[in-house]
């Protein structure tokens, strides 16, 4: 599994815009693309950083989302960013959450609707 981490300031007061850009226009989005496997969005307690970390089955999905995707999400937001945002990426070595899905993964038999069962059992 391979992980994007997005990071950026805000203009102040446009907390409740970014997240609206992020659950209604880029997150469907996402969702679509190869290989895309979750987000998280965070947002530093009385700050206007925040940061998204985008999971993805493969190095190369995640590139393909970086050359044909990102560029797009970044002018979606660009009028609420207070400069430009930083990416880094990582191969993840551990995640308890995301273990639960890999082994469903491996299960051919494994309908979506236990797949989501293991996600939000694995966010509790």
């Amino acid at each position: 599994m391979f992980v994007r981490k997005v990071a950026a300031r805000l203009k102040a007061n446009t907390l409740p815009e970014f997240i609206n850009i992020i659950e209604k226009g880029i997150l469907p989005w996402l969702r679509e693309q190869e290989g895309f496997v979750d987000l998280i969005v965070l947002a530093m307690r009385g700050s206007d950083e925040v940061a998204t970390i985008s999971f993805w089955e493969h190095e190369a999905d995640a590139e393909a989302w970086a050359t044909n995707g990102f560029p797009e999400a970044t002018e979606r937001l660009e009028k609420i960013l207070d400069g430009r945002s930083y990416v880094k990426t990582f191969d993840v070595l551990s995640s308890t959450v995301h273990e639960g899905v890999r082994t469903a993964q491996a299960r051919p038999e494994c309908s979506a609707r236990e797949l989501d069962q293991v996600l939000s059992d694995g966010a509790n």
